[in-house]
């Protein structure tokens, strides 16, 4: 109802995710950020958690509406209480295979075909898993099971676990899936919004469907609004969603503290909205007894500082290492060529033979060494980035 009253084309708080709507937050940015580095990877599983109503689906439909399907073949599922077997078949009628009867063998054969088949035709495969806290151990260990499938040394098939807080502490700390856990090669928390965030957040989404300035938000809300929701947007949508039904119904082109807090005792009647709590900063003494530093007016940069020195220390490591394996991968070259030519294998001595054996294992080794030193570069400078775009949030905000 209030879509026609305010003039708007579509409802720019609904509860479902919807990529048209997606909001970069900090928190977001850098879990695209992970996202990014982990997809260039082509392997391993990448997570994401957060709390309920975080957005993270909203930020795997922007991922899912981005990608380029002619290089990435996507699926999706959401999981309830699966066990191994019955994971199967739903990943298979995910990539649209139809497998016959429950039999786990067949969905098998049936996935890896497909896997082989995408690779063939120059496609990747990535799959999405969410609310994967309500998985079973079994049902993720069939997920790394799925995860091992190669054509040669390629791996042909990703896999995004999404879930609730829970989820990361399983996944931290159950000694059941450590075979998983070293197979993560990114992964971060989606945090709730910064209060800096309340306003644009909510101006972003009106301008979507059209908003001309009607209705005006007195500015205290925004900060009483960050106050009731601890800046998850699922709340958020929720909350102003409510304030502009109650804003048509009462005339009212002018959105105030007042209108908020009829809205916020209507749902807590209701029991449709649990106040968000505000974090708890430790005191000097918790603080002192966990073996934390709190941030002084003093040293308001001392630590992420010392993280940017950590890093450039460790990116120009590993840029000397790197160094220095191309120079020994040279060498090797070398070597290998003044062995001979390897056409005429058939005519040399076993001797001969061997010395190029040993060459060609030793460039293997070297290259692999490489790859894995590229890697090592790569999530290094991305952590960098990241310090830095934070660094700078931080200064514009103050």
């Amino acid at each position: 109802m209030f879509d026609n009253f305010y003039g708007f084309t579509g409802r720019p708080f609904q509860l479902t995710p919807d990529p048209a709507f997606y909001f970069e937050s900090l928190t977001h940015r850098k879990a695209l950020s992970y996202l990014g580095y982990g997809l260039a990877q082509g392997e391993g599983f990448i997570v994401i958690t957060g709390e309920v109503g975080a957005g993270k689906s909203t930020l795997v439909a922007h991922l899912m509406a981005t990608i380029d399907r002619n290089r990435l073949t996507a699926a999706q599922i959401v999981t309830s209480r699966l066990d191994s077997g019955e994971l199967v078949h739903v990943v298979a009628q995910a990539f649209g295979l139809s497998v016959p009867g429950q039999d786990k063998a067949s969905a098998l054969g049936a996935i890896e075909k497909f896997l082989h088949d995408e690779a063939r035709a120059g496609r990747r495969c990535l799959l999405v898993v969410d609310e994967s806290q309500n998985l079973a151990l079994g049902a993720l260990e069939e997920l790394r099971m799925l995860s091992n499938f190669q054509l040669g040394s390629h791996p042909l098939l990703q896999i995004l676990l999404l879930g609730q807080p829970e989820f990361r502490d399983s996944l931290q700390g159950h000694p059941g899936l450590e075979q998983l856990r070293q197979r993560v090669i990114a992964a971060h928390h989606l945090d709730a919004m910064e209060p800096g965030e309340m306003e644009p957040y909510i101006m972003h989404r009106l301008r979507l469907v059209g908003w001309n300035g009607n209705p005006q938000f007195d500015p205290r809300v925004f900060a009483e609004l960050y106050t009731a929701t601890g800046g998850v947007p699922r709340r958020i949508n929720q909350i102003v969603n409510r304030l502009l039904i109650l804003g048509a119904v009462e005339q009212r082109q002018h959105i105030d503290g007042v209108m908020l807090a009829q809205v916020l005792a209507e749902l807590t009647a209701d029991g449709g909205l649990q106040i968000a709590p505000a974090p708890s900063q430790p005191t000097p003494a918790t603080a002192a007894a966990q073996g934390l530093t709190l941030p002084t007016s003093a040293q308001p940069q001392a630590i992420p500082a010392q993280f940017a020195a950590e890093g450039l220390t460790q990116l120009q490591a590993a840029l000397a290492q790197r160094d220095s394996q191309i120079a020994e991968l040279q060498q090797a070259v070398i070597e290998l060529a003044n062995q001979g030519d390897t056409s005429g294998l058939e005519g040399a001595d076993a001797a001969h033979k061997a010395a190029i054996e040993v060459m060609q294992e030793r460039l293997a080794k070297l290259e692999s060494r490489l790859i894995e030193q590229d890697r090592t570069i790569r999530h290094t400078l991305t952590m960098l980035i990241e310090w830095i775009e934070r660094d700078e949030a931080q200064r514009v905000a103050a």
